[in-house]
């Protein structure tokens, strides 16, 4: 067992954080719910390329081998994307698409849209293809209940009109559509769901007793939100959030998981 009162690793961390998280290890059933993109993989300007720092990748592949501990991502990734840039063994739990996507213990993809939110996606493609055809460096990425509209390669004035005329040609064409806002994306989705309805899902799933969260973006507020008393939430990088606790970025979130996994490798939480 590690001696996790002289942790030169983690010496970057929050004293309180450092705290909450020996708390936290204690307790019975864990669920490690994690954001993929900014929280365990920088932030790059080609999605698939996005990968996991070794570190981030060590610790929650110490994780989902320890007893009454279960790793969840929970990402607006589609499924297919987040097995791909994660590739984790068919242990972890994967929530895509901000929660409308679930492969649990199983192969199998739960994922049923109605005849209605078909049709209603195949209109709301053609508005965005018409969107962002005359605009340069900006991109559709197609997700199972909608699309994602893409602006980190634009410049500053062609995301500015990309956005703006999306949520005006759309609000135009949909009365009830998912428009979610993130760092140079919007999504556009037939189908209402958050990550704190994943949460919650996760949270009855796995049985856990407390759940740790960390996530970067403004989709992953509604994470935080969900979480309960004896949780624990972790801010990644800058912006207003609900989380209890905040570290710069991927390199220390990396560093809280690895000093989670070094608390849980004792015996208390199999009391």
């Amino acid at each position: 067992m590690v001696d996790v009162d002289s942790p030169p690793a983690f010496s970057s961390l929050p004293e309180p954080l450092i705290g909450a998280m020996r708390e936290l290890a204690r307790t019975k059933r864990l669920l490690v719910a994690l954001d993929f993109d900014g929280t365990l993989a920088p932030e790059v300007d080609e999605p698939e390329q996005a990968r996991a720092t070794p570190e981030a990748r060590k610790a929650v592949l110490r994780l989902l081998e320890m007893p009454n501990t279960r790793v969840a991502l929970v990402s607006g990734r589609a499924i297919g994307s987040l097995e791909q840039v994660a590739d984790l063994p068919d242990h972890a739990l994967l929530i895509g698409s901000h929660g409308i996507e679930l492969r649990l213990d199983t192969p199998d993809v739960r994922l049923n849209l109605s005849s209605d939110e078909l049709e209603r996606r195949g209109e709301l493609n053609r508005v965005l293809t018409d969107v962002v055809e005359d605009l340069d460096e900006v991109w559709i990425e197609s997700k199972p209940a909608g699309f994602a509209l893409h602006t980190r390669l634009a410049t500053a004035e062609d995301s500015r009109i990309a956005h703006l005329v999306a949520r005006r040609e759309t609000s135009a064409e949909f009365d009830d559509l998912t428009v979610r806002e993130g760092k140079n994306v919007l999504e556009f989705s037939v189908r209402s769901t958050t990550k704190g309805e994943a949460i919650e899902h996760l949270r009855e799933y796995t049985g856990a007793t407390a759940v740790f969260f960390a996530g970067d973006d403004v989709t992953d507020e509604d994470a935080f939100a969900a979480l309960e008393p004896d949780d624990l939430g972790l801010k990644s990088g800058e912006g207003a959030t609900l989380a209890n606790y905040r570290v710069p970025g991927p390199k220390d979130v990396a560093r809280a998981l690895a000093l989670l996994a070094d608390l849980r490798e004792g015996d208390v939480h199999e009391q």
